[in-house]
C-alpha cells in the first residue's frame, strides 16, 4: 500500500478495528484511456448480470450509460481529466434489459510513461436508500471523499495510483511504480497485508482492513481508514491484479452523528402548530449538536398567522421586522443578546441577515472579522457583542417557503474551535428546510383558525338576553390549535308571551366547514323557533334540514360526502307558569341547580343525533317545574369529555363547580371553565347558564270567555279595564281592536270556549287560545268583501303578532310596546 510516510508506532494501530468490516456493495471496473474495460470484479457482475468475458475488451458503453445517452470515451476523458475524475447518478442496463438507477465514481489513475485508466465504482441507489448509509464506499460516493487509488500486478507490484492516494500517506505517485508492500510497509505489516491480497486474487472476493494513523496533511489528530481489496478479472475470467481503495472515514462518526441529527428533527421539530414553539425547537435542535449558539428570528406577521407579502428577490427599501421566535446556547451568560425571546428585532438594511431575507441565500463566514468590513460599518453595536461573546463562526439560513422568506436561523461557534464548513451549511439548511416544512404548515392552518374563529364569532350571538324569563351568562372556549375550530354553538331566544328558548349544539368535525355548518344550524334553529314549535317537533325539523344539507352537499362524482351530524338540546322556559320544556337530539343532559344549591340531571330521553337517520324513534319532550332562582347548565361534550377519564366524571365536576348558591352566573362560568382554559381544550367548549325568572300574578290577567259573538265587547271591556290598571290608558284603544279581531276569529274559526290572556313584562301580549288546531292565514280580501281583514289589522295594530300550537288546541298572539318604548323613536 505504499505507507512509507507512517511511523511504526503508526502501525502498531492496525491491529485495532475503526469499526466491524462490511462488504461493499460498488461494482469496480478498470477503463484505458480510450474507455475499454480491461478489469472487471465479481461484484460489478453481481450488480449488472454480465460475466468478465462479455465486458472486458469492450467499450464501457455497452454497459454505462446506454449508447444513445453517452457521449464519446475521448470527449468525456477530455472534460474531466483535469479534475482527476467525475461523480455522478447515470442510468445502466442490466444484462437481462431492465435499467438501474446507480451513482457513479470516476477515478483518473496514473502510471508510468505517462499512461492513464480509469477506475470505476458504481453504487446501486436503491440500496444507498435502503440499506445502512454507515458504509465508507458508500459515504465516499455520496460526501464525494477522495479516494486513494493503487492497482497491484499479481506479483503485487504497484502498477497504477490515483493523485489523492498521496494524501494518505505522502508518496508521490511516481515513486510506487514497480514497487511492492514491503517498500513502502514495515515487514511484518506488508506480509500481513500481501496474505489478504493473495486470498483476494485467490478467491475474487473482497476484503476489507481498516486503521488508524496520522496522515502528512494532518499531523494534529489521528484519523480512521479503511481499506478494501479488489480482485480485477481479465476476459477469461482470470485475475490480472488487485485494486485497493482508501478513504479517510474519520468523518464517519460525524456522518452518522448528522443522520441522528436529521432523525431527530423529524420528531422534535414541528410538534405542535404553533409557530413560535417550532423555531425554538430548531435552536434547541442545533445546540449543541450543530453550534454552540442559535437564534431564530420570524417575519414578524407570521407569528400572528399572516403570510410575509414580499416574495424572495422583490423586496426593497427597510428590512422586515423579524420577531425572536428561538433562543439556545450553551452559555446563555456568554451570548448577551439585545432581543429577548418574542421582542421584536431590528436588523441593519446592509447587514448579511437583511440580505439573506431579501435573496434567499444563506450566508456563510467561517472566520468571522468583526474588526472590520460590514460588521462594523453598519452594525457597530452588534458587532461589539459578537466579539464579546467569542464567536468566531457564523452560518445564516433563510427559512424559506413557498417564494417566502418567513424568517431567519442563525448559528454561532464560540467553544469548538472548529469553523463551520460547507457540509455544516448543507446540514444547516436542511434543517431548516424541516422546520420551514412545519412554520409554514402551522401558517397555513393558523390561517385556517383564524378564518374559522372569525366565521364561528361572527355567527355566534355577540350578547345574549333572556328578557323578563331567565337571567343569563354564556362562555365559549375554541379548541387548541392542535385540533382546530369546531361547530359548537348557542342561543337564547325570545319567544311570544314573556317565554324563552335556551339552545346549545354540536356539530361532527373541526374547521371552516364546521364553522360554516353551525352558523346554518342556529339559523335554522331560530327560523324553527319563530313558528313557536314544541322543542319535540323543532328537533324533528331541524333533523331534516341536517340531511337535507347532507344531501345538498354531495357532488356530481356520485362519491358521497362524509355526513355531517349534529347534536343538540332545545328547551323553552314560560316565566308565567315557571315550567321548562326540554327535548335533545343525542347532547348531553342540562344540570339544574336549586337555589340551595342541590344539582340534579333531569330524566330527559337521548334521542339520536342530527342528520345521521337514525330518528326512527321521534323525538320526545319533558316538562319540568323550575322554581324562580333554580340555574339551568346547557353544555357542550368538550366541557365533560376527556380522553382519560369517564363523561360521568366531567359531569360531576362540572356540577361542582356550578354548586354555589348566590354566585353570580359569570362566576360560575369562570369556576366551570378554568380549567379548560389552562389545559387547552380539544375539543370546543360551550356553557351556557340560565337563571329563571318569574313573572309576578299581578302583571298576567286572564279570563274565560264563552263561545259567543256578544262576548267580544265584554272582552274589549275586560281589556281596557286591565290596561287602566296597569297605568297603560295609551294602549286602550289599541288594544280594545285588537282584542276584538282576534277574539272574533276564535269565535268564528275555533272550536269551543276560547280564553284571553294579557301579560305585562318588556312588552304588552295579547293571547287568545281556543281548541281548534288550525293556524290562522291572512287573506287577501277584495275591495268588496266584508270579511277577510282580521289579521291584516292584527298585523297592522302589532309591532308582531302569530300563533303556536298549545296542548288543547292554539294561542293566537299579538305584541305592543309599551306607552314609553313606544315613544322613544
Amino acid at each position: 500500500m505504499g505507507q512509507t510516510a507512517m511511523t511504526s508506532t503508526d502501525h502498531t494501530l492496525l491491529a485495532e478495528p475503526v469499526s466491524p468490516p462490511e462488504t461493499p456493495d460498488a461494482a469496480i471496473a478498470m477503463l484505458d484511456a480510450e474507455g475499454i474495460v480491461v478489469g472487471w470484479t465479481q461484484a460489478a457482475q453481481q450488480l449488472v448480470g454480465y460475466p468478465a468475458g462479455e465486458v472486458v475488451g469492450r467499450y464501457a458503453t455497452h454497459v454505462l450509460p446506454p449508447p444513445e445517452e453517452a457521449t464519446s470515451a475521448s470527449t468525456f476523458a477530455e472534460e474531466h481529466r483535469a479534475q482527476a475524475g467525475w461523480s455522478g447518478t447515470v442510468a445502466i442496463r442490466h444484462r437481462d434489459g431492465h435499467t438501474l438507477r446507480m451513482t457513479l465514481r470516476v477515478s483518473l489513475l496514473r502510471g508510468q510513461d505517462a499512461g492513464t485508466r480509469w477506475l470505476v465504482s458504481v453504487t446501486d441507489i436503491d440500496s444507498l436508500s435502503s440499506g445502512a448509509t454507515g458504509g465508507p464506499v458508500r459515504e465516499s460516493l455520496l460526501a464525494r471523499v477522495p479516494i486513494g487509488v493503487v492497482v497491484y500486478d499479481p506479483r503485487l507490484r504497484c502498477v497504477w495510483a490515483s493523485d489523492a492516494m498521496e494524501r494518505y500517506d505522502g508518496v508521490p505517485w511516481h515513486r510506487r511504480f514497480g514497487r511492492g508492500l514491503k517498500d513502502s510497509l514495515p515487514a511484518v505489516e506488508a506480509e500481513a497485508l500481501e496474505v489478504v491480497m493473495r486470498q483476494v486474487l485467490e478467491s475474487g472476493t473482497t476484503r476489507v482492513h481498516e486503521y488508524r494513523a496520522w496522515p502528512p496533511t494532518d499531523r494534529r489528530r489521528e484519523h480512521a481508514f479503511s481499506v478494501w481489496f479488489f480482485c480485477l478479472q481479465g476476459a477469461d475470467g482470470t485475475p490480472t491484479g488487485v485494486c485497493s481503495m482508501t478513504v479517510d472515514v474519520t468523518g464517519n462518526r460525524r456522518a452518522r452523528e448528522r443522520l441522528a441529527i436529521l432523525s431527530e428533527a423529524g420528531t422534535r421539530i414541528g410538534s405542535t402548530l404553533d409557530v413560535m414553539q417550532t423555531g425554538q425547537e430548531l435552536a434547541d435542535l442545533a445546540v449543541p449538536l450543530l453550534a454552540d449558539h442559535a437564534l431564530v428570528d420570524l417575519v414578524e406577521s407570521v407569528p400572528f398567522g399572516v403570510e410575509p407579502s414580499a416574495r424572495i428577490g422583490t423586496t426593497s427599501g427597510r428590512p422586515p421586522l423579524m420577531r425572536r421566535a428561538g433562543l439556545a446556547s450553551v452559555d446563555l451568560g456568554v451570548l448577551e443578546l439585545p432581543w429577548a425571546r418574542e421582542e421584536v428585532v431590528h436588523a441593519h438594511p446592509d447587514s448579511p441577515f437583511t440580505a439573506a431575507v431579501r435573496t434567499g441565500r444563506s450566508y456563510l463566514e467561517p472566520v468571522l472579522n468583526t474588526h472590520s468590513g460590514p460588521w462594523v460599518d453598519h452594525d457597530p453595536v452588534r458587532a461589539q457583542k459578537v466579539r464579546d461573546s467569542g464567536v468566531h463562526s457564523l452560518m445564516v439560513v433563510p427559512i424559506r417557503a413557498r417564494r417566502c422568506v418567513l424568517g431567519l436561523a442563525l448559528f454561532g461557534r464560540s467553544r469548538e474551535e472548529t469553523p463551520f464548513q460547507e457540509d455544516d451549511l448543507l446540514l444547516a439548511e436542511e434543517l431548516v428546510t424541516r422546520a420551514a416544512l412545519s412554520l409554514d404548515n402551522a401558517l397555513q392552518y393558523a390561517r385556517e383558525r383564524t378564518a374559522a374563529l372569525t366565521l364561528q364569532r361572527d355567527l355566534l350571538p355577540h350578547r345574549v338576553q333572556g328578557g323578563p324569563a331567565v337571567e343569563v351568562a354564556s362562555r365559549y372556549v375554541p379548541a387548541d390549535m392542535d385540533h382546530g375550530v369546531g361547530g359548537d354553538w348557542f342561543d337564547v331566544i325570545e319567544l311570544s308571551g314573556a317565554r324563552v328558548a335556551l339552545v346549545v349544539g354540536d356539530v361532527v368535525g373541526h374547521g371552516i366547514k364546521a364553522a360554516a355548518t353551525m352558523g346554518r344550524l342556529r339559523t335554522a334553529v331560530r327560523t324553527l323557533a319563530d313558528l313557536d314549535l314544541p322543542p319535540d317537533e323543532l328537533l324533528a325539523h331541524l333533523d331534516d334540514t341536517v340531511r337535507r344539507l347532507n344531501d345538498d352537499d354531495t357532488d356530481d362524482s356520485g362519491q358521497a360526502p362524509a355526513v355531517v351530524g349534529a347534536t343538540c338540546l332545545y328547551a323553552v322556559y314560560d316565566p308565567v307558569t315557571r315550567r321548562c320544556t326540554l327535548a335533545r337530539a343525542g347532547h348531553p343532559p342540562p344540570l339544574i341547580i336549586d337555589a340551595q344549591g342541590r344539582v340534579t340531571i333531569p330524566e330527559l330521553p337521548a334521542g339520536a343525533p342530527l342528520g345521521l337517520g337514525l330518528g326512527l324513534v321521534p323525538f320526545e319532550s319533558v316538562e319540568l317545574d323550575l322554581p324562580e332562582g333554580s340555574v339551568l347548565a346547557l353544555y357542550s361534550d368538550g366541557l365533560v369529555e376527556s380522553r382519560d377519564e369517564d363523561i360521568d366524571v366531567g359531569v360531576q365536576r362540572l356540577g361542582s363547580a356550578l354548586a354555589l348558591p348566590g354566585a353570580s352566573l359569570q362566576d360560575l362560568c369562570s369556576r366551570a371553565t378554568e380549567n379548560v382554559s389552562a389545559q387547552a381544550p380539544a375539543d370546543d367548549v360551550t356553557l351556557l347558564l340560565a337563571r329563571t325568572r318569574a313573572l309576578p300574578p299581578a302583571q298576567v290577567a286572564s279570563w274565560d270567555l264563552p263561545d259567543e259573538l256578544v262576548t267580544v265587547p265584554t272582552a274589549r271591556r275586560l281589556a281596557a279595564r286591565q290596561l287602566r290598571d296597569w297605568g297603560l290608558e295609551p294602549l286602550v284603544a289599541t288594544v280594545e281592536s285588537l282584542v276584538g279581531e282576534m277574539v272574533s276569529n276564535a269565535i268564528r274559526h275555533g272550536d269551543g270556549p276560547s280564553r284571553l290572556r294579557l301579560i305585562q313584562h318588556r312588552a304588552l301580549t295579547c293571547e287568545v287560545s281556543d281548541a281548534s288546531t288550525g293556524q290562522p292565514r291572512p287573506r287577501h280580501p277584495g275591495t268588496l268583501d266584508e270579511h277577510g281583514r282580521g289579521l291584516y289589522l292584527v298585523a297592522r295594530l302589532s309591532r308582531r303578532w302569530g300563533s303556536r300550537s298549545a296542548a288543547d288546541g292554539k294561542v293566537v298572539w299579538a305584541e305592543l310596546d309599551l306607552p314609553s318604548t313606544a315613544a322613544a323613536p
